[in-house]
């Protein structure tokens, strides 16, 4: 149980620059989703 990652889980953790684009997809979804929820009224 110990050695479950892989090192292709190792290298996607460790990089940072996956995990700032895995955030900014996260954010665009989110986005969405409020803009599509709200049907863009301002």
């Amino acid at each position: 149980m110990a050695k479950k990652f892989t090192r292709y889980q190792q290298f996607m953790m460790r990089n940072p620059i996956i995990q700032f684009f895995k955030f900014i997809y996260l954010n665009i979804k989110i986005l969405i989703v409020v803009a599509a929820g709200h049907g863009g009224t301002r």
